[in-house]
C-alpha cells in the first residue's frame, strides 16, 4: 500500500452564510463553512472550495481555494483553521502566496501565520512576467502555550 503525500479538505456550502469549521466529522449545521475529508464530502452538499496539505513532519499548505461566489463568506478562514487544527503541536505550516495577493495575505495573518521568507520569480504569469511570493509559516503551539 502507498503511503498518503496529502490530504485534500473540503469546504461545503451548508446552504447559509458562513459560520465555524466543522472539521471532519461531516456534521456540521446548514449556514455553517464546514470542513470535511474528502471521502465525507458527497453528502449532498456543494463544494465551494479546497485545501490541499502536503508533508510529512512538517506541512504545506499547497493550495487554497474558495470559488469567486463563495468568497469572503468564511469559508477560506473555515479551511485554514482545519488544516491548523489537524496538527500536531510543534509541526510548522507553511504557504506560499502571491506578494500582491492582499486579501489572500490578510487571510493568513490573521490567522497567526507570519511571513518567513521573499522569493522573487516564484511565480510566472502567462505574459512571461513573474511574481514575487510571500512564504508564510506557523508554528502550532504546544499544549503549554
Amino acid at each position: 500500500a502507498a503511503d498518503a503525500v496529502g490530504t485534500c479538505l473540503v469546504a461545503v456550502d451548508g446552504g447559509g452564510t458562513a459560520g465555524e469549521a466543522d472539521a471532519g466529522d461531516g456534521g456540521g449545521a446548514a449556514g455553517e463553512a464546514e470542513a470535511v475529508d474528502d471521502d465525507t464530502a458527497g453528502r449532498g452538499d456543494r463544494p465551494v472550495g479546497y485545501a490541499l496539505v502536503v508533508g510529512g513532519g512538517d506541512t504545506h499548505l499547497a493550495e487554497l481555494v474558495v470559488h469567486p461566489d463563495h468568497r469572503r463568506e468564511g469559508y477560506g478562514r473555515a479551511l485554514v483553521d482545519a488544516v491548523v487544527a489537524r496538527q500536531a503541536p510543534g509541526t510548522r505550516v507553511t504557504l506560499a502566496v502571491a506578494a500582491d495577493n492582499d486579501p489572500a495575505r490578510s487571510l493568513y495573518e490573521s490567522a497567526g501565520f507570519r511571513p518567513l521568507d521573499r522569493r522573487p520569480g516564484f511565480y510566472e504569469s502567462v505574459d512571461g512576467c513573474t511574481d514575487e511570493a510571500v512564504v508564510y509559516g506557523y508554528d502550532v503551539p504546544d499544549a503549554n502555550g
